[in-house]
């Protein structure tokens, strides 16, 4: 009868341990962060890039966990097509990319309606305004591609209602941070977390819903698309929401090109709807998802590999 409460005891000791541990490290990298954070607000925007995209190759070094899954992505879906030195030089610069892509984000509020045109140009803009004239809202995908963050706040500056659905992080103090900045350049936030009924009360309201949905996540309703020749898990909620609300679906894609960033609008991707919800779902969400393969082989230093977009596995 003694042995199991001083194993219970030993136990709690060690998970107190842990969380102490783990609470220290977050505490550390958080006061790191925003010290970095601090330091590059100071600088003028473009040095701050500059050294965002040397910060970024540092960390391809420093992680190998994260350099590592990446390697392996790019090999998974570049297989056959590209050498080993062709692979690491991408992921590389996926790592440099998302340095600058956060020394940018450090300084959007830098950023404003008066300037912003002369870091971004946008195409295909009129798309998304004959489709409001209709009164019925735009859905708007991007991926974790370019500079998705810019993407959001170019179409805020510019006057347009902006929603953004976004996932909380472990921690809540990020998340303050990030969001504060959202909202500086009118973007409003929406968690992920039972969503569907708010954002059709938004897109009633004529207004731009941006969603994310490049990522593998178990935890939301998806299917099993075709994704550079791998059966990748894929959501179905941006699908579920253009064939209940009628609202347009659209693909935003923000590219960095030499110091400045061009957004490519893609549609409105035209839905193939039979009256099957299950084949209607899985069609059309390989529909959007071949628009993004398209444009990740174009530029494929500019997605981010080192999330495992593969993970979950499809059982028979």
């Amino acid at each position: 009868m003694s042995q199991r409460p001083r194993n219970i005891s030993s136990s709690s000791g060690k998970i107190k341990r842990q969380c102490m541990k783990h609470a220290i490290r977050r505490r550390f990298v958080y006061v790191a962060v925003r010290i970095v954070s601090t330091v590059f607000f100071l600088l003028p925007l473009k040095i701050a890039v500059i050294l965002g995209g040397k910060l970024g190759v540092l960390i391809f070094f420093l992680l190998a966990k994260h350099r590592l899954v990446t390697i392996e992505n790019l090999k998974a879906a570049f297989r056959g097509q590209k050498t080993d030195n062709q692979i690491k030089k991408i992921a590389k610069q996926v790592f440099q990319n998302t340095g600058k892509s956060a020394a940018e984000f450090i300084n959007l509020p830098k950023i404003n309606s008066s300037n912003i045109d002369r870091l971004v140009k946008a195409q295909g803009l009129e798309k998304i305004d004959h489709a409001l004239l209709a009164g019925n809202g735009a859905i708007v995908l991007s991926c974790h591609f370019g500079n998705w963050e810019l993407s959001a706040a170019y179409f805020g500056l510019k006057g347009y209602t902006v929603n953004v659905v976004f996932r909380p992080s472990r921690d809540p103090r990020y998340d303050g941070i990030v969001n504060s900045v959202r909202r500086s350049k009118n973007i409003n936030i929406i968690p992920r977390e039972n969503s569907f009924k708010r954002i059709i009360s938004i897109l009633k309201s004529n207004q731009i819903v941006g969603i994310l949905p490049d990522q593998d996540i178990d935890s939301i309703d998806g299917v099993f698309v075709n994704f550079f020749n791998k059966s990748a898990y894929t959501p179905t909620g941006p699908v579920a929401l253009a064939m209940v609300t009628k609202s347009p679906m659209f693909f935003a894609f923000c590219i960095r090109e030499n110091g400045t960033h061009k957004i490519v609008i893609e549609g409105p991707i035209e839905l193939e709807l039979t009256g099957d919800k299950e084949k209607d779902l899985l069609v059309n969400t390989q529909k959007w998802s071949d628009i993004a393969e398209r444009y990740i082989r174009q530029y494929p230093e500019q997605w981010m590999w080192f999330h495992r977009r593969w993970k979950t596995q499809k059982h028979d």
